[in-house]
């Protein structure tokens, strides 16, 4: 039985790069790029008119930025996933990303087969965050003296909160996998995202971020 393709759109105002992205994706069984956009508001514009399973969004465009087009895609269609792909990692940057409640950050220079997983993932309901983009959120949240940058529960998908409160009350990847009918394997593309997203260091203490919340 076949699989329906993924629907993405590309948006990338380097044309050179977002050529070698489309030949590298198209690659892949079961991706199809439906359009591509190379400043902001071409991309709003596509969003809406096309059916799409994910949107694949560099930050840095001219004419409308990629935050703010993250912002207006997100108020017309707040369940089509974002996966912003950018060279840019401030701290405050990503902060201002997961406030406008896309799914996932990668940086350019990610391997494909690894941006190729981050795809997948974000468009089954997970989130991705690239680790040394959340070492730069952790180095952040230490040394600002205001703790402007803090972690938030809130920015996690309803099915990460729902596997981190089972964390919280001692559930194992098994037993998690079993109340949610989904694998174990699963289960930690989920705790991987949840503890990168929080700018954890690892699933103890995202554990206690949400017991420190509660």
């Amino acid at each position: 039985m076949s699989l329906t393709p993924l629907r993405l759109l590309l948006v990338e105002d380097d044309e050179l790069f977002r050529l070698g992205l489309v030949v590298r994706l198209q690659q892949e069984p079961h991706i199809e790029i439906v359009a591509e956009a190379e400043d902001g508001e071409t991309a709003v514009d596509l969003a809406n008119r096309h059916s799409l399973d994910l949107i694949l969004l560099d930050i840095g465009l001219p004419r409308m930025s990629g935050l703010e087009a993250c912002r207006q895609i997100k108020i017309q269609h707040p369940n089509l996933p974002i996966l912003a792909l950018t060279s840019r990692s401030e701290p405050t940057l990503i902060n201002r990303l997961i406030e406008t409640g896309i799914q996932g950050f990668c940086l350019k220079g990610i391997d494909a087969q690894t941006l190729v997983l981050a795809i997948r993932s974000v468009v089954a309901g997970a989130s991705w965050w690239d680790s040394k983009a959340t070492d730069e959120i952790r180095t952040a949240f230490i040394q600002s003296p205001d703790k402007s940058f803090t972690p938030n529960l809130s920015s996690l998908t309803e099915r990460e909160q729902e596997i981190l409160a089972l964390m919280a009350t001692g559930n194992t990847d098994q037993e998690i996998g079993d109340r949610l009918y989904i694998t174990p394997g699963t289960v930690r593309v989920h705790i991987h995202a949840i503890v990168n997203k929080l700018g954890c260091r690892d699933r103890t203490q995202a554990i206690a971020l949400l017991n420190k919340a509660n």
